[in-house]
């Protein structure tokens, strides 16, 4: 059997939602694999669905820049926050994301590429890693283009220009003025930082996540002591509800909580008297899929002087 900490039910318990004890069956249950434990406690519905991806890790920040129909988002991540605020670091971001908007999404291709100062966009960084004195990393970079229409971006917790927490791109095509389009992209951008949508469309989202809901949806239905073909039709009905709550265009727009996306701009393109089709979308937020390592503060005080964490220091007289 795992050694199961404390740590380790603590952890499971902010992913989870769920309580102590059950958190530490769980871990029990699957040899401490958090992921699985995590699944066991959904499957027994003493957990919401874990959204790990929004548990932000990693500092830094994440850019986004667009020029006519194109637009580029990065993530470059840093060690702390205090970076993320450096003035230095946020221009090396600002100028980075739009060396992205020429050189494209590749990262390699990103780095080869020259900054405005004339030196590559590595070189720079290796230069603000010993400047800074903390380790940075130019994480990802996507980037999206229309043939006609626009691209429109929106930062959540804005740490500068174009430059936050959470960056989102937007891409319309469409012959609809410009500002019908810039107005739309916005409030689909701020639903998009604000709903997490896993995939344009339904038939995009992840085969392998739909599985494991699916063995989840299918585990959880058993226990209703159901026939058969009942099952079946609830564990269907789950994965149906799944793919809608999660595919962009079939999701509620969050600033009414009843329309969902695709109607939104559907309408958007008739009331402009030009057909709008939502192509793609971008949403980078920082540190999404990064795990920081945790540390023991008591425990570092403790190495630091020279004293077991478990033993007090002897009363001097």
């Amino acid at each position: 059997m795992a050694d199961i900490t404390a740590a380790m039910v603590k952890d499971l318990r902010e992913k989870s939602g769920a309580g102590m004890m059950d958190c530490k069956k769980a871990l029990n249950e699957t040899s401490g694999d958090m992921d699985a434990a995590v699944d066991w406690l959904r499957a027994k519905g003493l957990a919401a669905q874990a959204k790990k991806s929004s548990r932000t890790a990693a500092e830094g920040l994440v850019g986004v820049a667009v020029s006519g129909t194109k637009g580029a988002a990065i993530e470059v991540n840093s060690e702390t926050d205090f970076v993320a605020k450096n003035a230095q670091f946020q221009e090396f971001v600002r100028e980075a994301t739009q060396v992205a908007l020429t050189a494209g999404e590749d990262v390699e291709a990103i780095k080869a590429a020259a900054m405005p100062s004339g030196t590559t966009v590595a070189d720079t960084l290796t230069n603000n890693i010993a400047t800074i004195g903390e380790n940075q990393v130019l994480r990802r970079a996507r980037v999206l283009e229309v043939s006609k229409g626009a691209v429109v971006p929106y930062v959540h917790n804005q740490q500068g220009p174009g430059l936050g927490k959470i960056g989102v791109l937007v891409a319309l095509e469409s012959e609809a003025s410009d500002e019908v389009l810039q107005s739309l992209g916005k409030q689909l951008a701020m639903h998009v930082a604000a709903a997490f949508p896993k995939a344009l469309n339904e038939g995009d989202l992840d085969e392998a996540e739909i599985e494991r809901e699916r063995a989840i949806a299918t585990e959880k239905a058993a226990e209703s002591g159901k026939p058969a073909d009942i099952i079946a039709k609830m564990v269907e009905g789950s994965i149906a509800k799944f793919r809608k709550e999660h595919a962009l265009v079939s999701q509620l727009f969050v600033m009414d909580g009843k329309t969902k996306i695709s109607d939104v701009v559907a309408k958007a393109g008739k009331d402009a008297g030009a057909e709008i089709k939502l192509v793609d979308y971008v949403r980078f937020q920082l540190g999404e899929g990064i795990e920081k390592e945790t540390s023991d503060f008591a425990a570092e005080v403790a190495a630091a002087s020279g004293v077991p964490q478990n033993k007090q220091p002897e009363p001097t007289a």
